[in-house]
């Protein structure tokens, strides 16, 4: 898995039951110190998610909306989820890498939770291409 850049992609997550089925969600990656460091401040909704690497921990200090709140392992494994209303300091963990975001009550649509793995796959210029798998 190489280093992520600013910009948008696609966010896969795969059911854990037999068939397989996953739910693909728009996303946004947040690489950079800048993007890292805005977040989601000042917005009111989120379409699909956000993906801060490398992070451990967020906060939800001037934001707008509670969010829901993954924590990935180096490998793209769900070791934590929670909920954050505005105003809150979530703990570092200490086996996480990246922190996906999205609004309170999406990543439970999705089928996200503890010990599921995603897939991300970032836009280029010439077409998607396939990261951290």
């Amino acid at each position: 898995m190489g280093r992520w850049r600013d910009g948008r992609g696609e966010l896969t997550v795969r059911a854990e039951d037999a068939d397989g089925s996953a739910v693909r969600v728009p996303l946004e990656i947040a690489a950079s110190y800048r993007a890292r460091t805005k977040g989601l401040l000042g917005r009111d909704s989120l379409d699909g998610a956000l993906l801060l690497s490398p992070a451990n921990s967020v906060h939800t200090f001037r934001m707008r909306i509670p969010i829901d709140v993954a924590y990935l392992d180096r490998r793209l494994r769900v070791i934590a989820v929670r909920t954050m209303p505005p105003g809150r300091l979530g703990l570092p963990r200490l086996r996480a890498r990246h922190v996906l975001e999205a609004e309170a009550g999406a990543m439970e649509a999705w089928g996200l939770r503890v010990g599921a793995r995603v897939e991300v796959e970032e836009e280029t210029p010439s077409g998607p291409g396939l990261k951290g798998t």
